[in-house]
């Protein structure tokens, strides 16, 4: 026993050095675990972090090895567009763009060939091209990738390929108002309309860009001027409301028109902005300026008469009526019978040089101060000459935009005084102070005619009960682009006024090349196409607008006329 004792005494020391050695081993190997566990650890955080920066975080650019160095943060979130009651009628969204380092992709055809089966309308061929350029290290796939091309494309775990946060710019209304608000490319640049004319004040400021557009009112003007278009098998078409106190436009309507989320596909008549680039002969509607002009230059008296009994020869041309009545015509008699020989003698008591004068007051002989960049000029007569007085005086011989006419057809009717179109709502309600153009005499004396004129006249088919529209009718010949006019193609319009004692709002109604119908005995002027498109549109837009009806107007109008006129 005493033996043993002593073997495990002297045993003791090494058994005891053994088990140390064993404690050192296992903290060196705890120590070791845990730094690998944190290298490990800051490893993956670095990667999760770039993959978060990469995916969500990083600024709509280019790779840093595509470009130079980012001077400064790419402006994002371009200001929304309304309309005057804050409907949204642009707006932009968050996208992912693709793009690849071909630099870094190993077998580009392979990478080509599933990235063209993941996104339709990649070219398989032309992707796998530049995928193989040896010099590149940045190529755009697709720009503007739904959520779901994403997820698709990063299961393809094809490395080299990249997502840039972007913008894309989203028009919920479509067509509706495409001509007015334009539309911007995939860089967020503004390319057309209100997008193009604003374009710095949409990309510094986050307060959304008002139009003075009512989308409930320019919805209703678009489907009745569609719907006479499709009646008559026009061409298009075009519709400008304005309220005559502000100069705000309320609704324009070019047809044909374009979706502006598709700009691209639409062709370029789609695009082309009738009420403001275009420049048309306005035909008779012009003879209410001439009416104006003659009452403004005092030369011209309700009771005066103008002989209409044979056509006006000047050198080898002759002027005659169509329809003609063929007798002497009071001024109501004129104004309601659309007689160009009755227009053309008033024209007369002005001469050229005072007929340029007024209508250059009105604006009709420089382009339209309108904020929108499609604006086309007016083309005017140089030198002006007598027989250019002639047939301006009937609305021939001279072109401008419907926007202009709009336009002093407001100041016409809103006691002389005219205001400069606007696309952008006023936010004060109140008048805008304008500029004189005529006397208040002559503005009053040209309610009583268009309004006598619904009553009596061509535009009657444009009479709404309790809202008293006042108007004036014009068919216009198309000029050919080689000179003189197309057959059997012309241009039917109506300009309007309600309510006719004191005019709040002016509608203008023009259709290109409506055809006869049998219902209409094969006329298809615009009295028969326009007028009554007019009149439905009135009625759907004045209450929407807040314009009560009346039983009555709060004075008679028009029965001085009835003895003027010589009509019973």
């Amino acid at each position: 026993m005493a033996t043993n004792f002593l073997d495990i005494v002297r045993g003791f020391p090494a058994r005891l050095r053994v088990e140390s050695a064993a404690k050192q081993s296992m903290e060196t190997a705890r120590h070791r675990l845990v730094i690998g566990g944190i290298l490990f650890a800051v490893c993956f955080a670095v990667v999760g972090v770039r993959l978060i920066d990469v995916t969500l975080l990083s600024e709509a650019r280019e790779p840093r090895a595509a470009r130079a160095p980012a001077t400064g943060p790419l402006e994002l979130a371009r200001a929304d567009i309304v309309d005057r009651n804050g409907v949204l009628l642009a707006t932009s969204l968050v996208t992912q763009s693709l793009y690849a380092n071909p630099q870094m992709i190993a077998n580009p055809a392979d990478a080509a060939r599933r990235i063209a089966a993941t996104l339709p309308g990649v070219d398989e061929k032309q992707l796998r091209d530049r995928l193989s350029g040896e010099n590149r290290s940045f190529v755009w796939i697709r720009r503007n990738l739904t959520p779901r091309q994403q997820f698709e494309v990063n299961r393809l775990g094809i490395p080299g390929l990249f997502f840039q946060r972007e913008e894309r710019r989203v028009y919920p209304h479509g067509n509706l108002a495409s001509h007015v608000v334009g539309f911007s490319d995939v860089d967020n640049r503004g390319l057309a309309g209100a997008e193009q004319s604003f374009d710095e004040r949409l990309k510094t400021s986050n307060e959304p860009l008002r139009l003075s557009i009512d989308v409930r009112v320019q919805h209703a003007v678009r489907e009745e001027l569609q719907h006479t278009i499709q009646n008559f098998n026009a061409i298009g078409g075009m519709s400008v409301m304005m309220d005559v106190t502000t100069g705000e436009v309320i609704s324009m309507v070019s047809l044909p028109d374009f979706d502006s989320n598709a700009p691209g596909l639409a062709d370029a008549d789609a695009r082309f902005n009738r009420n403001t680039l275009g420049a048309y002969e306005m035909g008779s509607t012009f003879k209410m300026f001439t009416v104006a002009m003659g009452f403004d230059y005092g030369v011209l008296r309700m009771t005066d008469s103008f002989d209409a009994s044979r056509p006006y020869q000047i050198g080898r041309f002759s002027i005659s009526d169509f329809r003609g009545k063929n007798r002497w015509l009071t001024t109501p008699e004129v104004f309601i019978y659309s007689s160009n020989l009755g227009a053309l003698r008033m024209s007369l008591q002005v001469g050229p040089t005072r007929q340029r004068e007024f209508l250059d007051r009105l604006g009709f002989l420089k382009p339209s101060p309108i904020e929108l960049p499609e604006i086309g000029h007016p083309l005017i007569p140089r030198p002006w000459r007598e027989i250019n007085m002639l047939t301006i005086s009937f609305g021939h011989g001279i072109s401008v935009s419907p926007m202009q006419l709009v336009a002093a057809g407001a100041a016409a009717v809103d006691g002389g005084i005219y205001r400069a179109p606007t696309i952008v709502a006023r936010d004060d309600a109140t008048a805008v102070q304008g500029e004189r153009v005529m006397s208040q005499r002559a503005s009053d004396m040209l309610n009583q005619l268009l309004r006598f004129n619904a009553e009596k006249g061509s535009g009657k088919t444009a009479e709404v009960p309790g809202y008293f529209v006042g108007g004036k009718t014009g068919t216009a010949e198309k000029v050919q682009a080689n000179g003189g006019y197309k057959k059997n193609a012309r241009i039917s319009s109506f300009f309007g006024s309600f309510p006719a004692h004191k005019p709040r709002y002016v509608l203008l109604v023009m259709v290109d090349e409506p055809q006869g119908r049998r219902d209409t005995g094969g006329y298809a002027t615009g009295g028969v196409v326009s007028a009554p498109t007019a009149g439905r549109i009135i009625a759907r837009v004045a209450p929407i607008l807040g314009v009560a009806p009346m039983d009555d107007l709060p004075a008679d109008l028009t029965k001085p006329l009835l003895a003027a006129a010589n009509l019973r």
